[in-house]
């Protein structure tokens, strides 16, 4: 019997890797993910800046790896340091698959150098995958290159999927988390559009609950992510909430704390100003919550099913009073949501699902390992 091949995930530290695995220990698989290096002078468990990423690292450990599958790191990376790392890993004779997660990256304002890296790893990814269909037409309009699509795996673990069942329908439960503003989050001005669409429902005798959470620190103006516009709102709001409105400060929710809040929401609204896929999004599908978004990305393409899309973000010139039009999508979209939840995905759906993408990540590695240079145009190959 042939070894496994080992693979250098990068980060292998990440639930969508982790969930490119078989879900069942088949006893024999082809596949097995070595850990993350550990990262000088980082806690236990952090893997940035991930040393994989070094072209010295590179050279002085390229026998122990049959597989580099690159996803997410390089954004700590000038162009010219990335440059060189693809050099090492060519030099090293070590195939090199990439996933193309983000075409436009959510932690960066300016995507320059972000486009610069994804056209150097498009061309020289022995494997190129992204997950829809939608971002693989704008890598080959952009880049040249169709990349192979393998669909996003399920996030929840799997004894939490189609667990949802709807016995007293009660109020419409909405909510978001701001956590502590990432870079891509644009709470302005939809937060008082909700607040505003929340009113409207109510009125008309829909009962909607809107909860608007997040970490403590985006009241801290010595915070990078600091908005003051949201600063304003939240502590005039909180003054005197209205009706069905509901602000939380509160820590980072532990990964069970996580499950619980989005299992228990009807709708999760996610304030993106931009982004491409969206881990939180496939959450919600396996949660049976609808995520409610901006139309950016790919999104809808990526929860069929399970996304509700909003096309207007309303931006006025002041930022802290709702858009009248932004307001009104939001409360026909919510209205929709009042039917039930979104078609159902269950457990067996997404064991099934993440059986064939493991075969599909196993069929990759292989044919990379032989030579062959796998992405759409070389579907057959796995």
């Amino acid at each position: 019997m042939s070894s496994p091949l080992r693979v250098r995930q990068v980060p292998a530290a990440h639930a969508y890797v982790q969930h490119l695995l078989p879900a069942a220990d088949v006893g024999s698989s082809p596949v097995v993910h070595l850990p993350d290096p550990p990262v000088p002078g980082a806690p236990t468990g952090q893997w940035w800046p991930h040393p994989a990423l070094e072209a010295d690292w590179v050279r002085r450990h390229a026998r122990e790896q049959d597989v580099l599958h690159l996803h997410f790191g390089t954004e700590g990376r000038s162009t010219a340091q990335l440059a060189a790392w693809l050099r090492a890993v060519r030099a090293a004779g070590l195939p090199l698959v990439y996933t193309v997660h983000d075409i436009d990256h959510p932690h960066l304002v300016d995507q320059t150098r972000h486009r610069e890296h994804l056209a150097l790893l498009v061309e020289a990814a022995d494997g190129l995958l992204t997950l829809t269909e939608g971002a693989a037409a704008v890598v080959e309009r952009d880049f040249g290159r169709r990349p192979l699509v393998v669909p996003h795996p399920h996030v929840a673990p799997l004894d939490r999927i189609g667990r949802r069942v709807t016995t007293d329908p009660g109020p419409l439960r909405v909510g978001v988390h701001l956590k502590s503003l990432r870079t891509n989050l644009a709470p302005m001005p939809l937060l008082p559009a909700l607040v505003e669409a929340t009113a409207v429902l109510r009125a008309t005798g829909t009962m909607v609950e809107l909860e608007v959470r997040a970490h403590p620190e985006v009241l801290d103006p010595a915070v990078t992510r600091h908005d003051p516009a949201v600063a304003s709102w939240w502590r005039r709001l909180a003054g005197a909430p209205p009706p069905g409105v509901d602000l939380v400060l509160a820590p980072r929710l532990g990964d069970e704390e996580l499950w619980d809040y989005l299992a228990a929401l009807d709708v999760s609204v996610l304030p993106y100003a931009w982004g491409t896929h969206s881990g939180w999004v496939e959450a919600c599908r396996d949660l049976g919550t609808w995520a409610l978004t901006p139309d950016i990305g790919h999104l809808a393409e990526q929860g069929a099913g399970a996304v509700l899309i909003w096309n207007d973000q309303g931006m006025s010139q002041d930022l802290a009073l709702p858009s009248r039009r932004l307001t009104g999508e939001l409360v026909g979209l919510l209205a929709r949501a009042v039917d039930g939840p979104p078609q159902g995905c269950t457990r067996a759906r997404r064991e099934d699902q993440r059986s064939q993408i493991a075969a599909l990540h196993a069929g990759v590695y292989a044919a990379v390992v032989e030579g062959d240079r796998v992405d759409a145009a070389a579907a057959e190959l796995v």
